[in-house]
């Protein structure tokens, strides 16, 4: 039997690091999340007595599936309106010559990296002097401050790589620009727009500062503020298994989406970097 080589070894050992550093929080939290009172403090992989209470007590003593719903209503359509205007400015910055083009591109990608803090007050003079202040409609404005820019940029990428006799076939046959987005390029765009969008709806569902200054009730809130403001039952009572338990609720639909959606979301990232 040969001895394995240094370099294979290495190799197993720095895979079973980022396996480790990947996969321990969510075991951590997983494991957290069924333990109770004292089990906490109790060194050891597997709870003692595993219990779903912390989970049941995020759903009863808050209004948790209204956050959630909040969140999935907030997200899907941030998701939508930028994907929509994305397609539609990525076809201006990719297919059309006009005098600073590369300018406003790189303004463009230029907005997401001020960081959230630098234009909060901005955003909420104008979120309150607009009547969305406490609203679902003034969380998903702030969140397009966040996912437009990259998605254009992303998008943009994407289309120059379609060959532009496409584009000419369909403009010699009398299809209008409008026509030549819908018919020609989104078939194509279609892992562009599934890696772009699961993206933008994972910042928006993770979104916590501009969802804690811009809501104020509980039923407006989404599960990232809803997270951070739970409590245990008494004063004394550590509330770390419930917010564990909550963790894990909204982590794991975001890992069956990734999961889902792998094949086109490697397909899309990779287009991108690929000269046609």
């Amino acid at each position: 039997m040969t001895a394995p080589r240094p370099g294979s070894v290495g190799f197993a050992a720095v895979v079973a690091l980022i396996v480790a550093v990947s996969v321990g929080p969510l075991l951590y939290a997983v494991m957290t999340s069924l333990e109770g009172g004292g089990g906490l403090f109790t060194p050891g992989l597997w709870p003692d007595e595993a219990a779903l209470a912390n989970y049941a007590a995020v759903f009863r003593d808050q209004p948790f599936a209204r956050n959630i719903a909040n969140s999935i209503a907030v997200a899907g359509a941030v998701v939508a309106v930028s994907l929509a205007l994305a397609v539609t400015a990525a076809f201006a910055l990719a297919r059309v010559s006009f005098r600073g083009r590369g300018l406003l591109l790189g303004t463009v990608l230029s907005v997401s990296m001020f960081p959230q803090v630098a234009v909060l007050s901005g955003m909420f003079l104008l979120i309150r002097s607009l009547g969305l202040y406490n609203s679902l409609a003034g969380l998903g404005l702030s969140y397009l401050m966040l996912t437009l820019p990259f998605t254009v940029w992303m998008l943009t990428t994407f289309l120059r790589q379609i060959p532009k006799e496409l584009e000419e076939a369909a403009l010699m046959d009398g299809c209008g620009p409008l026509t030549v987005i819908g018919r020609v390029f989104l078939p194509l765009l279609w892992p562009a727009l599934v890696s772009t969008g699961l993206l933008a709806f994972i910042v928006a569902w993770n979104e916590f500062l501009f969802a804690l200054t811009f809501t104020l009730t509980a039923e407006t809130r989404t599960v990232p503020v809803a997270i951070a403001l739970i409590s245990g039952a008494s004063q004394h009572e550590l509330p770390w298994g419930r917010i564990m338990a909550a963790s894990v609720i909204v982590t794991v639909p975001m890992i069956v989406l990734v999961l889902a959606f792998q094949r086109w979301i490697v397909s899309g990232l990779t287009a991108g970097a690929v000269k046609g």
